[in-house]
């Protein structure tokens, strides 16, 4: 790590002004983010492949999960963990590959969750009245908003949690027999209503809802009262000890740094992490959060889109081999920010491979490897993160 000339004037310490990072954020989201005008919806046909995932455990969990669950999630118990059944491919409305699980619902929420992802980003695109507070921020609150989050721009940062919305959306899905939902609008409806999305964003840890989505997995179960969902008992308790654990393990200067544990190193001692998006606010006489705009337009929607798309299986011809040239163009479906991009800038640069480009857009990474042999390495140690890699097809 290179080393930097110590500040003229202290920076602000992360836990300090995260009320005022949510402040900022609020103001930029409201009046009017997402609500520009939605994009005409044609009719589409997309298409996936399917295959099953490998299971031990009586059908509940792989080897290579139930090894993340006991060395990466702990105290999380295992029993309290589902996995979906089977695993899916396909490229969306704008060409792109990606890959997602699925539960008793099948294809259709992760594939119209992306559809409608890629709706809601197009508006953050054309926002211009986003674009122009943003334009008109002040230095400091530019300042603080990339000392105190993981993307760098306001737009970026919408973007992930757009993208957070869904893949909640995706793995609650996992657990639709444990709710008196009974169609995939009923579930994205039902979720809304019962604060799951908010739920996540509180007692998850950061870092733990991208890891689980690659690998197919919730460490959640599903209570019903009065018509709701709620976490029960055993999930709060869980969620709590392992965010608890994360915790203590990024304030451990002794201990080598999680990727996932990154912000919370620069915690105050006994300072609890918040979420940004979920600080409610004052707005039109009432009280609302980013979160609860964020989650709630995407369910409109999510439910929206749903009557426009249809999702069918296909038969999917296999990948070509991958030529044997240095400069390798694949792609990585659940590659979603930059702390992806750093996590893989990393395990390539253990083989030896400079800094890759990335696209989180088209989801596209350019490397250049010195042999096939490192290629295929640096393939495998992607994977092992718990991501997924798409060799290019000539």
């Amino acid at each position: 790590m290179e080393s930097r000339e110590a500040p003229m004037t202290a920076e602000p310490r992360l836990s300090d002004d995260r009320s005022e990072v949510a402040r900022i954020l609020f103001e930029l989201a409201v009046p009017g983010l997402l609500q520009n005008a939605a994009t005409t919806v044609a009719e589409q046909r997309i298409e996936y492949r399917e295959e099953a995932v490998a299971r031990v455990l009586g059908g509940q969990l792989s080897a290579a999960q139930l090894e993340y669950v006991t060395k990466a999630m702990s105290p999380c118990p295992p029993y309290l963990v589902t996995s979906a059944a089977q695993r899916i491919t396909w490229r969306d409305s704008r060409g792109i590959v990606n890959v997602a699980h699925t539960g008793p619902l099948g294809a259709v929420v992760p594939v119209v969750a992306r559809e409608a992802t890629l709706e809601l980003w197009a508006r953050l695109e054309n926002d211009a009245e986003l674009e122009r507070r943003t334009a008109e921020l002040p230095e400091s609150a530019i300042k603080l908003l990339a000392a105190t989050t993981t993307d760098r721009t306001p737009t970026e940062i919408f973007r992930t949690g757009v993208d957070a919305a869904a893949r909640t959306l995706v793995q609650h899905a996992f657990l639709v027999a444990q709710t008196p939902y009974g169609d995939a609008a009923e579930l994205a409806r039902g979720l809304g209503e019962s604060g799951i999305f908010d739920a996540v964003a509180t007692t998850w840890y950061w870092g733990l809802q991208a890891s689980t989505y690659r690998r197919g997995m919730i460490p959640a179960s599903l209570v019903t009262f009065a018509g709701r969902v709620r976490y029960s008992v055993d999930t709060v308790v869980a969620l709590r000890a392992m965010k608890d654990a994360q915790l203590a393990h990024a304030q451990d200067d002794s201990l080598e740094p999680l990727p996932s544990g990154a912000q919370y190193s620069q915690l105050a001692p006994g300072q609890r992490p918040r979420c940004l998006a979920r600080n409610p606010q004052v707005y039109d006489e009432g009280r609302t959060s980013v979160l609860a705009l964020v989650a709630d337009t995407f369910v409109e929607t999510f439910v929206r889109l749903l009557d426009h798309i249809e999702v069918v299986p296909a038969v999917v011809d296999h990948a070509k081999p991958v030529p044997d040239t240095e400069a390798e163009v694949f792609e990585v479906p659940d590659m979603t920010c930059s702390h992806c991009t750093r996590t893989i800038t990393k395990v390539l640069g253990e083989l030896g491979v400079a800094p890759p480009e990335f696209d989180l857009i088209t989801k596209k990474v350019v490397a250049v490897f010195p042999s096939a042999e490192i290629r295929e390495r640096g393939f495998d140690a992607i994977r092992a993160r718990g991501y997924t890699v798409v060799p290019r097809q000539d």
